[in-house]
């Protein structure tokens, strides 16, 4: 080859085109790439477009305003079948309740198990299978799992494999929410000050509106719900707009799925609820004092705790726990807040999925309807 001026003009311009070449084949791909992605965005917009709770109240009483307190932990929901509701709403506690309408009443056996494994292909159709082992190994054999779980931990509804388990955590694990939960302990108090003191609902009942009684053996059990099982309250929301502002400001919190729950709890002296499990291994319960008398306790796997004012207590409910007020009258009333918090090893990927599984309505048996 010889050098000559002109052979090297020809390979300096063939090496220019080359590179705008490139240039435009980067911009074409990097083009395609952002198109995907806002398409993905999008997509995910449509199934999770707002915050956990943004809003949610304002859907209208129509749709959420019949729901009524607790299961025994407080996930069990009745409502009323007729204009004026039905006898359940003053008798939904653990005993009571029959209502077709309970997830955790009606979703045992195979045929939840069938449902779960059907969400989770749905969910993996529309979005990955990415992070899903779990998950998915959890679904699959959710059978075995409730069945040969020791009977120190047996959550109801659902088990998570693989999971770290204890009776009782620090609140290290969710120091944020925990922080901002004891932070809030004045407003919160007001507020429930503001709420209890209402007077009655309706007359030859004792208590005022949005309280609901459950059932004990022993003394009074009553709670106050804003959200029951991934579902807002609309009328006790618009009463408490502090409570559901720190709600929307907490990072952990399940908001929505079945297993999510947010209420005032409260134990007369002489209360006691009895033994029982939660539905799932996947949360945490967080209770705030805010009145504790003495002779208060929390008994959960055997381990027993005294709440305190003004300070959160975390614990697993899928073990085997009980509460009890061993008071007398001039004691007065056991109250705390109550939030179901995301366990702090379900990862992020997790939790959209159990989130799009559990969301509230998508796991009713539709047969015969």
């Amino acid at each position: 080859m010889e050098w000559s001026l002109e052979n090297v003009r020809e390979m300096v311009a063939g090496g220019i085109q080359s590179i705008r070449e490139c240039e435009i084949c980067a911009f074409a791909i990097a083009m395609c790439v952002l198109l995907l992605f806002m398409w993905y965005c999008y997509r995910v917009g449509r199934e999770h477009g707002s915050s956990p709770l943004r809003g949610r109240y304002l859907a209208g009483p129509g749709r959420i305003g019949g729901v009524v307190g607790g299961f025994m932990g407080s996930d069990c929901r009745g409502r009323g079948k007729g204009k004026h509701g039905s006898p359940l709403e003053e008798q939904n506690g653990f005993a009571f309740c029959q209502s077709s309408e309970c997830f955790r009443c009606t979703s045992a056996g195979e045929s939840l198990n069938q449902r779960l494994y059907n969400s989770l292909q749905d969910y993996a159709k529309r979005y990955t299978w990415s992070g899903m082992g779990r998950v998915h190994k959890g679904v699959r054999d959710q059978g075995r799992y409730l069945n040969s779980r020791p009977t120190i931990q047996r959550p109801e509804v659902f088990f998570l494999p693989d999971l770290p388990s204890a009776p009782f955590f620090s609140r290290e694990v969710q120091r944020h929410d925990v922080e901002l939960l004891e932070q809030s302990f004045p407003a919160l108090l007001a507020e429930f000050e503001s709420i209890y003191h209402q007077p009655p609902a309706r007359s030859g009942s004792s208590l005022p509106p949005g309280w609901k009684a459950n059932s004990t053996p022993r003394g009074q059990w009553w709670t106050y719900y804003l959200v029951n099982q991934g579902t807002p309250l609309v009328l006790n929301v618009r009463r408490c707009p502090r409570a559901w502002r720190v709600l929307g400001q907490l990072r952990t919190f399940i908001a929505n799925n079945v297993f999510g729950n947010a209420c005032f709890s409260v134990l007369t002296p002489g209360a006691l609820i009895t033994e029982h499990y939660g539905p799932t291994n996947v949360r945490l319960r967080c209770h705030l004092g805010l009145r504790v008398p003495p002779s208060c306790e929390l008994v959960v796997g055997g381990e027993p705790q005294c709440w305190s004012e003004g300070s959160c207590l975390l614990f697993d409910d899928s073990f085997l726990h009980r509460a009890f007020h061993e008071g007398i009258a001039e004691d007065g009333l056991r109250v705390v807040f109550m939030v179901d918090l995301w366990h702090p090893n379900v990862a992020a990927a997790e939790r959209q999925a159990l989130d799009y599984i559990f969301t509230p309505g998508r796991l009713e048996d539709k047969e015969g309807k």
